[in-house]
């Protein structure tokens, strides 16, 4: 038997696996995670992973968890496996005390069960909340991240203080962020970002680009350099709703972690997956010179017109409104007496080629966590921890 696609071999002691799991929404349903920590008996992690499962209730969460985590106990081999919940409903309803009543619940707890069977030995136990952290910190980062999250395995039995070392350490640490690039222009932010892959200075790759013109320049750059190139173009659908959907499903396709428009001019409805894993640049500081109709030079000619003394970058996520998105990070440059707004354009784009690899890397890193509207202001706000 091996482990992990054959990497390590199983010991005899591994056959018996412990488990924790846990799930959680934020909203009930909202945004929802699932997590789950593998170990032997002798306390070695095996195997630790937060899910992102989009939007979903606490209980679908839950359910997912175990699920994910009987899979991935069958597939390093183990015999017998003993799994611990801080849902109670969940442990009772897997040991036939309750029954399921919830036609959303219905397959994911037969699919728990049909996992169990296969298994010689099975126990399912409530375990109180304060025991299941573990388990609990990953959900809470995946969710942060709107991402899949994983821990590399330990070396030996795992102390609190070295397991909670893991947890924070993002696999993207090691593993590059998967980049979906949308554009309709000339491509300047895309091989900024490639500029910055190459030189070491950002941990990510792009999977694919995804262009609403299929004469923009930057669709030629993309080829150039070796890229994934999808074109998509309003015209081509019925409405926005097919649109969004046929964008949907390229994303999907390269497994994208994160979505990073780069002049992109195509309204698009941001569907739950990928709720605040979409990202933009907008050239100006926002919540000032922004909108529909606001973008290249019509930016910055509004700016000149209104004699601002500084402009400046804005990456945001985005939100089904234009520039209404959360902002990450804002950076600023002097205006000038002189300025055009092709020099202006010129001194912000200096400022741009900094500001987005910045929030991408920091995304990666699992550092932007999004605060919900009622915190502050109708689109929330973005702690960078």
């Amino acid at each position: 038997m091996r482990y992990d696609r054959g990497t390590d071999i199983l010991s005899k002691q591994t056959e018996q696996i412990i488990i924790h799991t846990d799930g959680g929404s934020r909203g009930n349903p909202g945004p929802a995670a699932a997590g789950f920590v593998l170990t032997d008996p002798a306390g070695t992690q095996l195997q630790a992973k937060g899910i992102f499962i989009g939007r979903a209730t606490n209980n679908v969460a839950e359910y997912t968890a175990i699920v994910k985590a009987l899979e991935a106990a069958k597939q390093i081999g183990a015999k017998r496996v003993t799994v611990f919940s801080d849902s109670e409903l969940l442990v009772k309803q897997v040991n036939g005390e309750y029954r399921v009543k919830s036609e959303q619940l219905r397959p994911l707890f037969q699919q728990a069960r049909k996992l169990l069977g296969e298994f010689e030995n099975w126990k399912v136990q409530h375990v109180a909340r304060e025991k299941n952290k573990e388990a609990d910190k990953l959900v809470n980062r995946s969710l942060d991240c709107r991402r899949d999250i994983s821990v590399p395995r330990a070396s030996g039995p795992v102390t609190r203080t070295e397991n909670e070392r893991r947890v924070t350490s993002d696999e993207s640490r090691t593993k590059p962020i998967r980049l979906g690039v949308l554009l309709s222009g000339g491509g300047t932010t895309l091989m900024n970002i490639l500029e910055y892959i190459k030189n070491g200075r950002l941990n990510a790759e792009v999977v694919v680009v995804i262009s609403s013109r299929s004469r923009a320049s930057g669709v030629e750059k993309a080829k150039i350099a070796g890229l994934d190139v999808k074109i998509i173009r309003k015209k081509d659908f019925p409405d926005i709703d097919e649109l969004s959907k046929r964008i949907e499903e390229e994303l999907v396709a390269a497994n994208v972690d994160l979505v990073v428009q780069a002049g992109w001019l195509c309204l698009w409805k941001i569907p739950a997956r990928y709720e605040n894993r979409v990202m933009n640049i907008h050239p100006a500081l926002l919540p000032s010179f922004g909108g529909k109709g606001m973008w290249g030079h019509y930016v910055h000619e509004a700016v000149l017109k209104q004699g601002c003394k500084i402009s400046g970058c804005t990456v945001h996520f985005c939100t089904n409104e234009y520039d209404k998105g959360p902002i990450i990070i804002q950076r600023y440059c002097e205006v000038k007496e002189t300025d055009t707004p092709e020099t202006l354009a010129a001194r912000v784009f200096e400022q741009e080629c900094i500001a987005y690899p910045q929030a991408i890397e920091l995304f990666a890193k699992g550092k932007l966590l999004v605060l919900p509207p009622e915190s502050r202001g109708r689109n929330g706000r973005v702690k960078i921890k």
